[in-house]
């Protein structure tokens, strides 16, 4: 048997995850328990039904966390739009062909973006590329 003193102190990932966590036990034939919350156990007339309002909640968080995140998609694009700054990281230009002179002058992967003021991988991403 897994005794948890609440299900908060269980896992904090995610109602989700938690409930995924309770059935993997019981499906082990590992029973729980929380000791602060009586009603959270796998032995019990309620057990299923436990379970059943776990999972609705779960679907619940599931829904709401996707709302917040397109929410705050729109809104950066609506922000970015206004201040005349593009969404989304800044582009980098790479000059290829300098890249690829350098490196064939013998300089190393690590020598490359110092020179160039690039990040070490815009370079490797730049020399597995094709040469253009």
């Amino acid at each position: 048997m897994v005794l948890f003193w609440s299900l908060d102190r269980f896992s904090r990932d995610g109602v989700t995850e938690t409930l995924d966590h309770l059935q993997r036990l019981t499906s082990y034939g590992v029973q729980w328990f929380s000791y602060r919350e009586e009603y959270l156990r796998s032995v019990g007339a309620f057990r299923d039904a436990v379970l059943a309002i776990l999972a609705a909640i779960a679907k619940q968080e599931r829904v709401r966390i996707q709302e917040r995140v397109i929410a705050g998609l729109a809104k950066a694009r609506k922000v970015g739009t206004k201040s005349g700054r593009p969404f989304g990281r800044p582009q980098v230009i790479v000059n290829r062909p300098k890249v690829w002179a350098l490196r064939d002058a013998g300089k190393s992967i690590r020598d490359i973006p110092a020179a160039l003021g690039l990040s070490h991988s815009t370079v490797q991403r730049t020399l597995a590329g094709d040469r253009i």
